[in-house]
């Protein structure tokens, strides 16, 4: 089975675009973080509920301080 990646979303800071991405595979999910082409933060998750969560709480967060 083939890693599927998908970007939640995406907000522009600065001039820079900063993208939520989850990457799933037969062992979870895992969460990044990325801002031009460079991963900034990754974070593992068992279940996508938890990762969708998460993704929701850091896109608010980047929201706030654009």
């Amino acid at each position: 089975m083939e890693d599927e990646e998908h970007q939640l979303w995406t907000v522009t800071r600065g001039g820079d675009v900063v993208a939520c991405v989850m990457i799933t595979c037969c062992a979870g999910a895992e969460l990044q973080v990325r801002r031009g082409g460079e991963i900034i933060l990754r974070e593992l998750y068992p279940s996508k509920a938890d990762l969708y969560e998460r993704a929701r709480i850091l896109r608010d967060e980047y929201a706030r301080h654009t």
